[in-house]
Parts: structure tokens; sequence; C-alpha cells
């Protein structure tokens, strides 16, 4: 599995791992086992025929890459006294997702949640209840805690954006002029930040991506748009100051280029502690 966020959700007593990656959150079947009373084996519940049904069924609807041909083999052998699978082979046989045999720390035997809610009924209906509860409780946090980001974000950059814009009509706009010709000096502003920090224009990069939506800015990642808008901020500054737009580009650029790389930087070292 690729480089992973975990968080441990409480259910009953019981600490149980998920770990949240590009790909999709999983959750710990190996940690769920430990709520279950008596002797019982991840494989016990893979060699049931009603479980494997189920998993591919899911497989069929999520996993265009299934190999149908190795799961009707499975199911044919499925339910038999003989029949064994571990989850490794499982996924090696038919391209699986929705289940992950992991090693290392975090080690164990991992599952999608939609399988790893209909796996705690194997512990029991109340574990199951408890468990959605908690992974619900979970995401709501998550997105609670995104959406805050998300409007401190943009309440920086509407901040930024008025004095950004402020300082141009103070500095840049003579009197008497239209709408239409103080649009084209803003545009031409807004453009000489994305080429100090994106190195092209708004009409290059749509030139480039004519089947995306939105625009650069749409689509940079939150360091790039932290640093932008630094940049609003500091331009207005150099605005006020009457410093050339030639210069201000060249100034902008290598601040840019500083910020920029002390952000990945940080980043970098944040994700090598964690």
């Amino acid at each position: 599995m690729s480089k992973s966020k975990t968080t441990t959700l409480e259910v009953r007593g019981t600490p149980i791992t998920v770990l949240s990656a590009k790909n999709g959150d999983y959750i710990s079947l190996t940690d769920m086992l430990r709520a279950k009373d008596g002797d019982f084996f991840i494989s016990d519940w893979l060699r049931n025929r009603n479980t494997v049904e189920f998993l591919g069924i899911w497989e069929s609807v999520f996993n265009p890459n299934f190999n149908y041909g190795e799961f009707a083999l499975i199911k044919s052998q499925a339910g038999l006294n003989s029949y064994k699978i571990s989850v490794k082979e499982w996924v090696e046989k038919t391209r699986a997702i929705g289940l992950r045999a992991t090693a290392g720390r975090y080690g164990g035997t991992y599952a999608h949640p939609d399988i790893a809610f209909e796996f705690g009924m194997w512990i029991s209906p109340e574990f199951k209840i408890y468990l959605v509860k908690e992974f619900r409780r979970l995401k709501d946090e998550e997105n609670d805690r995104l959406k805050l980001e998300w409007n401190l974000q943009r309440t920086l950059a509407k901040i930024n954006y008025r004095i950004h814009t402020d300082a141009i009509k103070e500095t840049l706009i003579p009197a008497s002029i239209t709408k239409q010709q103080g649009a084209i000096i803003y545009a031409d502003e807004a453009d000489l930040l994305n080429v100090a920090l994106f190195g092209q224009t708004a009409k290059q990069w749509r030139e480039f991506h004519p089947n995306t939506e939105g625009n650069i800015r749409d689509h940079a990642p939150i360091e790039q748009l932290v640093v932008l808008t630094n940049l609003e901020s500091l331009n207005s500054v150099l605005i006020r100051q009457g410093v050339s737009q030639p210069e201000r580009l060249h100034k902008l650029n290598e601040i840019a280029i500083s910020q920029m790389r002390t952000l990945l930087n940080y980043n970098a070292k944040t994700k090598l502690e964690g």
C-alpha cells in the first residue's frame, strides 16, 4: 500500500487501525478479530461461499481489472472442506482491490470499509453497528477539518486579492479609463503572479489543458495556493513602491522559488518524521 495516514477507532473497547491513502480508506480486519470470542481466522471467513460471492460482486462493481476467470475457479471450490485460500492468494489470483495484506509496522489484513462492515457481521451484529458509527464519526470529523482549512484558505485569498486589486487600482489604473481597460490591467497583474509561480499565463495553461475544467489556480496544490496568497500581498507592496513590472516579476519569481522549496522541504521532513 502507498504511503498512508493511520487513525485508530475505538469500537466497543477494541482499537482498530484505519489506513487512509490516495486510493481510499482501509480498515484492519486483523484488529477487528480481537473482538471475536473464541478461535476465528480471516481464512475461515474467506473460505465461506457467501463471502466469496459478496467479494466477487463488490470487485465486479468497483474493480475494472478483476480477474473473473480465477474468481470462477475459486467460487466453484468455496465451501468445500478441502478449500482454503489466503488473502494474499485471493489478491494475487483475482487482482482484487478490496482486500490488502500488508507488512511492516501496521501489518495485517485490511479491507475497504464496505467489506470491513460485512466482516463486522461475523464478529457480531452489534459490533458492526458500532464500527459503522465510529467510522462515520471519523469521516465527519475529517470533512469538518477540511472545510475549515478550505474556508480559511478562501478567506486569506479573498483578503489578499482585495489588497492586491486595491493597490492596482490606486497605482496602475489612470483616471478616466473604461472598465474594459481596467480589466486588462487586472488580468495582466494576475498573469504576472501566474508566471512568477506557475511559469505560464492562464491562457497558456488553458491551451495545454483544453479538456480540463477550471483554471490554473483551481488545480494548484495547497503549497502553491499558500505561496500565491503571499505573492499577492508582496506584489501590492511592490506596486505601491513604484517597482516596475519586469522588476516585480523577477523578485516575485525568486520569492516563489524560495517559499516553494521551504514548504516542500518541510512537508518532506514532516512525512519522514511521521
